[in-house]
């Protein structure tokens, strides 16, 4: 028996397995106060408070993803901390500069080529560390579809030829009906110029019944299309996940891992590789590592960059390349995501450059200057 199924049975006595595993079921039954939460586990004081805070980010956590957290340091992740209220030096609530990209309403060209396509402000659990939340959960408690703003998008990239690839997010795109997503897809793809588009989602982590064959079927028909996903915690990846990633994989969807770096959640070297190991064997790539955006309220999820170059100079060598991701900051204010690495290349000798191995060994490299 599998951990959600063995809390269903503990906490959810009258819900059949049917019903647990209908991804509807699980949206309309989402936990979102401290009287519903702490009927589940025992709360904190700390938690108690800040779950009764006014004007706070919401509280949102699918049944299933609660199954998860009592004893699992994603726990952080999901309830909220009174240290939410406290904003650090650099700390806004729109940090990646979105709004002044922003084209047409929800649509953001920052890159030349690509852009953001904030389909719904709406997901099924809500990370306490989202960059976005200046919009989502904020609004209806359904993913309702929002095909008037959507046609100004559609309009903008058609007449765009530059526009090679739309990252289509939000909120979360899989949170929508397979009706919905059909019709987004459809009309993206019908624009000549848009060669990929790809859907930025946690659903895998934490509704993965709602990977259902009829989704990937729908998304079968619009192809290529690429999923960019969000996993934090090797806790993620349970039974249910792996099945779900699978689903994906076999549906010829090739998929990406987004793991934001977080303080006392997954920021040591074995956490990290563990989860990456994970990831590979359900066929996700890892893609990037981001250190955690500087929004509002997020100071004590943020590791030091630092330490950062350290935990991938841990992965590296130490394990396949594939299972290493690409440590990344978004910069604030708009300036686009870079590489951050430690220095690898750390002089010459004549006609030879001097490189650092991973075991923090020199040795050089012929490589004359002409």
């Amino acid at each position: 028996m599998t951990k959600a199924a063995d809390f269903r049975k503990r906490f959810y006595p009258d819900v059949s397995a049917r019903e647990w595993n209908d991804w509807r079921w699980q949206l309309k039954n989402r936990l979102t106060t401290a009287e519903q939460i702490g009927r589940l586990f025992e709360l904190t004081e700390p938690e108690r408070t800040a779950l009764s805070m006014p004007d706070s980010f919401p509280t949102a956590i699918t049944p299933y993803y609660a199954s998860l957290l009592a004893d699992s340091p994603l726990r952080k992740t999901m309830l909220p901390s009174p240290a939410e209220k406290t904003v650090g030096a650099g700390e806004t609530p729109d940090p990646l500069g979105e709004e002044p990209c922003m084209v047409a309403d929800g649509l953001v060209h920052r890159y030349p080529d690509r852009v953001l396509f904030l389909t719904t402000h709406y997901c099924s659990a809500y990370c306490r560390y989202c960059t976005r939340s200046r919009l989502v959960g904020r609004h209806a408690a359904r993913a309702e579809p929002m095909k008037d703003r959507w046609e100004k998008a559609f309009a903008y990239i058609a007449a765009h030829p530059e526009v090679r690839d739309v990252l289509v997010s939000g909120g979360d795109p899989l949170t929508m009906a397979d009706e919905t997503l059909d019709y987004l897809l459809g009309r993206l793809r019908a624009i000549k110029h848009v060669e990929m588009i790809r859907i930025g989602s946690k659903v895998p982590a934490v509704l993965p019944m709602r990977i259902t064959p009829a989704l990937m079927k729908t998304i079968r028909k619009h192809h290529p299309v690429y999923f960019s996903l969000h996993f934090t915690h090797p806790d993620e990846m349970t039974p249910e996940t792996a099945k779900a990633c699978e689903r994906i994989a076999d549906a010829g969807v090739l998929s990406g891992s987004q793991t934001v770096l977080l303080k006392g959640v997954n920021d040591d070297a074995e956490t990290l590789k563990k989860l990456m190991h994970e990831l590979l064997k359900h066929r996700v790539r890892p893609y990037y590592l981001f250190q955690c955006d500087p929004i509002e309220g997020s100071m004590h999820f943020r590791v030091p960059v630092a330490k950062g170059i350290e935990l991938i100079n841990a992965l590296r060598g130490h394990t396949s390349g594939y299972a290493v991701p690409t440590y990344a900051i978004d910069i604030p204010g708009g300036g686009g995501k870079i590489i951050v690495a430690d220095q690898r290349c750390v002089g010459r000798d004549g006609a030879f450059l001097l490189l650092k191995n991973f075991e923090n060994d020199i040795y050089r490299y012929p490589d004359p200057v002409e």
